[in-house]
């Protein structure tokens, strides 16, 4: 026996191989019937899960730090979101957004309450966080009359035609379909770990970049708006230097553009407030949710500044099953446990998941970067060395190494490690995590030969 099949065969949590035989099977069906275009990265077949824990279809049970790609904010099948569905359901399942329902309009209410923007907002409910960016841009575009926006590089914002235009972590998601939308500028995120502008407070060199292109390539009375994310998701969980998006505001306020703040991964509590926008006290005009809103369901919102959201027309957009009964009633819970403790939680737990992972740093070298916040963080791995050379190979190897030893995760950026998990996890768990990641990084380390 190998020293990995060793160690997979000390996890007493692991009852097969992996995959196992049910899991195998159900996998073959879905071989020849399901789209490829899925990015899976490793065979986990699930069965059910209970917060921070998950059994697959043969009875391995894993910590899922991945989250359902942060979806499951308060774990999965938490008992108070499950009811609230449960008696959505047991009324009506559909009514469309032509119509009104009590669930619909608490949520916005709920929504008005919280959202950073120091003024009264609106919200249009959709299902996805590509379809509220696409609210949002076509929103932007309706009231400015103005044709051109500014994203980011490293940006993810969805794959429909409009927020792919804005989506650039991977040249993946574009290839195959251009043109997408015209009239988006991208520009780079700032990136303290690796700086592309030497020498310089790499937020304020972003900010210099935008105002040479408004005065040499790019006129600033076409831009629409800024679409960004407060901190960066898919392209590294990368967290903006203080004032960066102080500086966006300022920009944007100067030239009459609208700020987009795209806080679909880092939004309702992840970073340990409910909003992300809320650690640089910066106000966008609008705000795009999804994913940890509704704790599985399927639910976006765009949520802008009432001023403007008021400018749209009847019929301007819409769509048919925005404001869906059961997930408002997942959104609703989700608020109330989010407020409630869980993004308080959330800040708690994820100072010590970080201490814990910067002491594993200093174990192996090729973890090049720890960064984030709350439980929104990442490990940039690298190969040895002083020119920090993404470790590419290392990093999917860990990914695939933790799912045999029972730990879901998934990667991000070049080679950043991402933890999401459900923001009610706790210490202990974080601990046990901790210590499945020192063993995957060491086989993963011996697999590609470091």
């Amino acid at each position: 026996m190998s020293a990995i099949q060793k160690a997979t065969a000390a996890n007493v949590h692991l009852k097969t191989e992996l995959p196992g035989p049910k899991a195998r099977a159900m996998i073959a069906r879905d071989a020849g019937v399901s789209s490829p275009s899925y990015p899976r990265d490793y065979p986990f077949v699930m069965s059910h899960g209970r917060g921070t824990e998950v059994w697959d279809v043969d009875g391995n049970r894993f910590l899922d730090f991945a989250a359902g790609i942060a979806v499951c904010s308060t774990g999965h099948a938490h008992p108070e979101v499950v009811r609230a569905v449960q008696q959505a359901a047991s009324e009506f399942l559909h009514i469309s957004s032509d119509y009104w329902h009590e669930r619909m309009t608490a949520l916005a209410e709920r929504l008005a309450a919280l959202a950073p923007m120091r003024e009264p907002v609106m919200s249009f409910l959709c299902q996805s966080g590509t379809e509220s960016v696409e609210a949002a841009i076509k929103l932007a575009r309706y009231v400015t009359k103005r044709p051109r926006f500014i994203g980011f590089l490293g940006g993810f914002h969805g794959r429909t035609m409009g927020s792919l235009s804005f989506t650039s972590s991977k040249y993946t998601q574009q290839s195959g379909f251009a043109p997408t939308m015209p009239g988006v500028m991208h520009v780079p995120y700032p990136n303290v770990y690796r700086p592309l502008f030497a020498g310089a407070d790499q937020g304020e060199a972003v900010l210099a970049y935008i105002r040479m292109l408004f005065e040499r390539n790019l006129p600033p009375q076409e831009v629409a708006a800024i679409l960004v994310e407060p901190i960066q998701g898919e392209g590294g969980y990368l967290v903006p230097p203080a004032g960066f998006l102080a500086g966006l505001r300022s920009i944007c306020d100067e030239h009459g553009i609208l700020l987009i703040f795209d806080e679909v991964q880092c939004g309702v509590g992840r970073t340990g407030r409910m909003f992300a926008a809320e650690h640089d006290s910066v106000a966008p005009d609008i705000m795009t949710l999804a994913k940890g809103l509704g704790s599985g369901l399927p639910i976006g919102a765009m949520v802008a500044k009432r001023r403007i959201m008021e400018q749209w027309k009847r019929g301007a957009h819409g769509n048919t099953y925005g404001g869906n009964p059961l997930a408002c009633a997942a959104a609703n819970a989700t608020l109330d446990l989010v407020n409630g403790g869980m993004a308080a939680n959330a800040a708690a737990v994820g100072t010590h998941f970080t201490g814990r992972l910067r002491e594993l740093a200093r174990e192996f070298p090729c973890i090049g970067d720890v960064r984030g916040r709350g439980l929104m963080i990442g490990i940039e791995l690298i190969e040895t060395g002083p020119d920090r050379v993404p470790a590419r190979d290392l990093c999917q190897k860990v990914i695939e190494r933790a799912f045999h030893n029972g730990l879901l995760l998934l990667s991000c950026g070049l080679s950043t490690v991402r933890f999401m998990p459900p923001l009610n996890v706790n210490a202990a768990q974080v601990d046990e995590a901790v210590g499945l990641l020192r063993t995957s990084l060491s086989e993963a380390l011996s697999l590609v030969g470091k």
